[in-house]
């Protein structure tokens, strides 16, 4: 991958980051920064895996947004569990 592929993705990363945190449904227990990065995560995921099926751009950003989704979903699930055992 070259540089601006990378810049290109850590930048549509934390865009997917966003809306992935906004298709999850109900609180969000995760600090914002974590969603952010997790977005960056699956911008990088979600861009390998549907690179794999297709090269139209409006279909891998699709696949970003719902990787991005179940990523925070997940991460949301194992973060409240944890705060909620120190509490």
């Amino acid at each position: 991958m070259e540089i601006t592929g990378i810049i290109s993705a850590i930048i549509v990363g934390l865009i997917i980051g966003a809306l992935g945190r906004l298709v999850v449904p109900g609180k969000q227990h995760l600090p914002m920064w974590l969603t952010l990065v997790l977005g960056i995560v699956a911008a990088f995921l979600g861009g390998w895996i549907a690179g794999l099926f297709t090269t139209a751009w409006l279909l891998v950003l699709i696949v970003q947004v719902v990787v991005a989704a179940g990523i925070v979903y997940l991460a949301d699930g194992m973060y409240s569990r944890n705060a909620g055992s120190t509490a």
